[in-house]
């Protein structure tokens, strides 16, 4: 992994995140020096779901209303079934992550997240 001290990181989620794919990538990204926010749709807490039941909560960092793309050096999209269900249906999120991706900063879709991406028209494929 490329040096990423101080680089601030975007982990974008909601309720019915899958925790792990959430979790994992959080404590990697932390533990290699990087700022991770959690920004969501609201503020609070977020519930994750743990195999076939919720699981633990996560307090949300910042909500999409008082973030920009400006402000990260790259995104990370944890899947789930739910997780990418409420985004793709959310226009705040739809725009961030758009956005994002035209920024051509690195974009990590975890699992079922791309669900998300390609309802976006957020692929290499749609850039042409």
């Amino acid at each position: 992994m490329s040096d990423i001290t101080g680089k601030k990181i975007a982990i974008l989620a909601t309720d019915g995140f899958e925790q792990s794919e959430l979790m994992v990538p959080k404590q990697t990204l932390e533990d290699a020096g990087a700022e991770v926010d959690i920004v969501s749709l609201k503020g609070g807490k977020i519930w994750g779901w743990q195999h076939d039941d919720w699981g633990d909560s996560i307090e949300v960092d910042r909500t999409l209303d008082e973030v920009s793309v400006d402000d990260y050096d790259a995104l990370v999209i944890p899947g789930g079934q739910i997780n990418p269900d409420l985004l793709r249906a959310d226009k705040r999120a739809v725009a961030f992550v758009r956005d994002f991706y035209a920024t051509k900063k690195p974009l990590a879709a975890v699992c079922h997240a791309p669900w998300g991406c390609l309802s976006r028209r957020v692929s290499p494929r749609a850039a042409r």
